[in-house]
Order: structure tokens, then sequence, then C-alpha cells
């Protein structure tokens, strides 16, 4: 953002701080970065209590306990400015008028360690009701975004019906079109499940493994706990998020870094982010019923060792991006190919809308990571499938043969996936490796039921058409690991099972990316609290 439209931000935000006489309250405590900070000292955060019930519709009369009146916003709405630092346990109810506002960067906690034992570390959960607006400040200069420290939990629990909304300022006054996004940072998890991409030179996965989340300075991420348990977002919104800080470091709607199998992430819909939907950084966590809608980068994007599963995740990607290297779904290793724990992605039925041919295929795959799709339904203007090899001195690394000994499970493998693309297959040639579309091609066909050119595959943007609508599904089930349940068994392919399908109805919000019916609003308004 330019200097002059921060210095404008800053002269409002000043001139409603003395519109104020609580305007420091919540933010008076202090930071992780600032100098007086004591670790486990602080104040505990008192638990609110619910405030008088204002007529629908209008601004409730005060702020729940705990947070900090910072006045009406729009016209509908008080906000109540949530504390920079949570180092006790902490609920938002929902209350009729009242917006939650996320004011600069919000921790959660205060980083335990992959060991869970740094000193001063703070873990403690942020408890959201169903039905609950928060928003983000973005009237200041600040990148507004919360993070949910290792140790701590986030618990936002929505309902169909109830969904939780974390959007920006502008969705409150008024000022959001379709085409709205990258207005304020998003959320991020952070846990002390295995990653690949240690900061030090340590074995990868081990306890003192770990990195700092892309978009922050100071969040770690990472450990040695697969089952580690940062939270539940179910039923949840993100919208206009993914601010971009610099090149190849950006904030994205929900960041999952080294988040771990007790982490609960479904009904999730990330509307018009700049950068990714939902970007994983290793860890252990299973998502399901995801709907990334316009976003400018990837959908899904998946990193350094992530190992979880994914089922039922609609992509649509924004038709006119500003970034020209973004998939509805994109799996890496920041250029390691061989690092451990190897990522290994499971992803069951999918439906990928790819809508701009300045991007080279609507699935990228690459730093040698081990796939397995299934059930799956990809249409673009351009390729459908881009397999990328850095590295080919035990052959190429994405698509050469299995190496128990690289922990390396041989090509990536497609089971009931169908291709209605301009070209099936994209070639990109890095270090020196290329590969051909021959063996994109080779690993596509090894698998069962799989359709390289089809036509006419979706209605209604994503609706399944076709012989799309009548193929032979793959049992996901089967690809559960012994004692485990995660992916169920399914009479069609694709992430909606035709019109009649009410699973992504209700707590998504509609837009020109996708409509899912009347009960669900537009994204570029609220429902009345």
């Amino acid at each position: 953002m330019a200097a002059s439209s921060r210095n404008v931000r800053l002269l409002m935000a000043s001139v409603a701080c003395m519109a104020l006489a609580s305007c420091d309250g919540a933010d008076s405590v202090a930071s992780p970065g600032d100098p007086t900070f004591v670790p486990g000292g602080n104040t505990p955060t008192p638990t609110p209590t619910g405030t008088p019930t204002p007529t629908a519709g209008t601004p409730a009369a005060s702020c729940p306990t705990g947070t900090t009146d910072v006045g009406v916003i729009g016209t509908a709405y008080r906000g109540c400015r949530i504390p920079s630092l949570i180092t006790s346990a902490l609920s938002l109810p929902r209350v009729a008028g009242v917006a939650y506002e996320i004011n600069g960067r919000v921790d959660v906690g205060v980083d335990i360690g992959g060991a869970g034992t740094t000193p001063g570390g703070v873990s403690t959960v942020l408890t959201i009701a169903a039905g609950a607006l928060v928003y983000a400040n973005t009237a200041n200069a600040d990148n507004d975004y919360m993070v949910v420290n290792r140790g701590s939990r986030l618990v936002a629990e929505g309902t169909e019906t109830l969904p939780i909304i974390f959007t920006a300022r502008e969705n409150l006054t008024g000022g959001v079109t379709d085409e709205s996004q990258g207005l304020w940072g998003g959320i991020i998890l952070a846990g002390r499940a295995p990653i690949s991409n240690c900061n030090a030179t340590v074995a990868g996965g081990s306890a003192t493994c770990e990195n700092v989340v892309e978009g922050t300075s100071t969040a770690l991420y990472g450990g040695a706990t697969p089952t580690d348990n940062s939270g539940t977002v179910r039923y949840v919104q993100i919208r206009y998020s993914g601010t971009i800080i610099s090149p190849n470091n950006e904030l994205q709607g929900l960041t999952l870094g080294g988040t771990g199998s007790g982490t609960t992430v479904d009904h999730v819909q990330v509307h018009n982010s700049s950068d990714d939907g939902i970007e994983i950084f290793g860890g252990r966590t299973n998502l399901r019923y995801l709907a990334l809608t316009g976003s400018d980068d990837d959908g899904l994007d998946t990193d350094v060792g992530w190992q979880g599963f994914a089922q039922f995740v609609l992509a649509i990607q924004k038709p006119t991006n500003t970034q020209t290297d973004n998939y509805a779904t994109e799996l890496d290793s920041n250029g390691n190919e061989d690092a451990l724990p190897r990522q290994k992605y499971r992803l069951a039925n999918f439906t990928f809308v790819s809508t701009t041919a300045a991007t080279n295929a609507a699935i990228r795959i690459r730093g040698g990571a081990d796939a397995r799709f299934v059930n799956g339904i990809v249409v673009g203007p351009s390729a459908c499938l881009n397999i990328v090899a850095g590295d080919a001195s035990n052959g190429k690394s994405t698509v050469r043969p299995a190496n128990a000994g690289l922990d390396d499970d041989g090509p990536p493998r497609f089971d009931s996936v169908l291709f209605g693309c301009a070209t099936p297959f994209a070639e990109t040639t890095v270090n020196g490796v290329t590969v051909t579309t021959a063996e994109q091609r080779a690993a596509f066909t090894a698998g069962t039921n799989n359709v390289e050119s089809g036509t006419g595959l979706l209605t209604g943007i994503y609706l399944p058409a076709g012989a799309a609508a009548t193929a032979t599904p793959f049992n996901a089930a089967t690809l559960n690991p012994s004692g485990t349940s995660f992916f169920v068994q399914t009479s069609f392919v694709g992430a909606v099972n035709g019109p009649n399908d009410t699973n992504f109805r209700g707590w998504t919000c509609n837009s020109n990316r996708a409509s899912f019916g009347s009960t669900s609003g537009n994204c570029t308004g609220l429902p009345t609290n």
C-alpha cells in the first residue's frame, strides 16, 4: 500500500482514538515484541460477559468484558477490540450488534516451543461462538492478522446456519465488491507437528525442527508431536484476506503451520484471498468440506512435509487473476526434493475450476511430493496437470519409481479423475529437468477410470454434468491407514453430488465466483446478528 494511503489511515485512526475514552483499553497488554513484556507475568484476560441485546440491525450499547469499545462501525455494529495478546482463556460470545476487531497482530498464547518447554511459554484458548462476526481494522497502517501460537488453541466452531465470519472492516461499512481482496492478513495456526524445512541443521520432524510462519517475523511452527491440537475451525468464512508482505512472503486466508492431527478443519470457506486460500506447511492435519472461492494465487497450497488427507474440496479460482503462478492446488517442498518427512498428499472428491489461461495448469505437483488424487473433476482454459521435478540425481524426483530408502511412494497416482481442460498436461523445465508430457500421461493413465480429455463435465460452475455425473467413483476409504476412518466412500466424483447436495449450502457466501443457493447470503453483505 502506498505511504500516502497509510498516512491517511493513521490520521483517521488517531482522530478516532481521541474520540474514544478507552482507546488503549485491551491493547494495553504488552505484545511479545514489546521490550517490557514479561512472559507468563501478564494480567489474566477476563472472561467476557454478555451485554444487553439491542434492536436487530443496530449497534450494541457496550462490549463484552475482555474487549475494548472502539465505537460504532458502519451503522449496525459496535466494534469491540480483541486484546493484542491473549494469555488466559477468552470467550467471544455472539451478541447482536457486536463485531469483534483484530487490530494489528493478535497473538493467542505465547509460543511454548517444539518440545513444549520454552521458558515463558503460555498456553491458552480463544473460543469464538457460532454466528460471531470478527473484522480486521483496516483503518490502521498495520497488517491485521491473528496468530495462534504453539501450545494454544483457537476454538471457532460455527454451525450450518450460524457460521463464524472473519472479514475486513470494509465489509461492515459497505465498501467491498466481488473483486475486493487482500484487505487484511488472515488466520494462522502454529503447531508442534513434524515439518521438513528446519531453520537449523537438525533432523526433519524432530522437536527442534522449526521455522518461521510465512508472512510473520517471529511466529514459529514445527515439532515432533504428530497429534498436536491447535484447535477447531468449523463452519467458518474467511473473506478478503491474503496480504502480500513481499515477494514469496505472504499471509494467506488460513495458514496451518505444523498443525497436528488433533486439529480440526472442516466446512471452511476462504473467499477472495489475494494469495492462497489455505496454505499448509507440514504437519498432520486433515481437512474436509473446503470452499476456496476467488483465490488470486493457489486455492490449496501444501508444502514441506504435510502428510494429511483432504476430502470434498471445491476450488474456483479468481477469473481476473493478478498473479500468473496460481493453481487450484500446488504441492511443493521449497526446493529440497528429498527432505524428510516427505510430503504425502491425499485428496478425494474435489472439483477444480481454473479460470485463466495465464496459469499453465490447474494442478501443480513438484518438490518430490507423493500424491494420491481420487474422485476429481478438473476444468480450465489451460492445462489440467503440471508435474515438475527439480532433481534427477536419483531419477526425476516427482515421477521416479518408489524408493523405500528415500521414503518415496513413486509417481503421483490418479483414480476416477476427469480432466476437461484445453490440454491435459503442461511441461516445465527446472534445473535442466523436464517431466515430459509422455511421463505425465503415464502417471495419469496408470490409475483406473481416468478421463484425459473430457468435455461438458460441469454445469452451473461446479455441478457435475455429462461423463462426470455418471463416472465410476473410487472407494476413498481404502486409502485410510489401518485403524483410521477419515476418508469416506462416496457414490460420486467431484466435491458435490449434483444439484440436491446441500453440504456447501447455508454456511457459505455467494459471489460471482459461485452461488451456493438461497440459504447462503452474499459475500458482500452480512447477516443480521
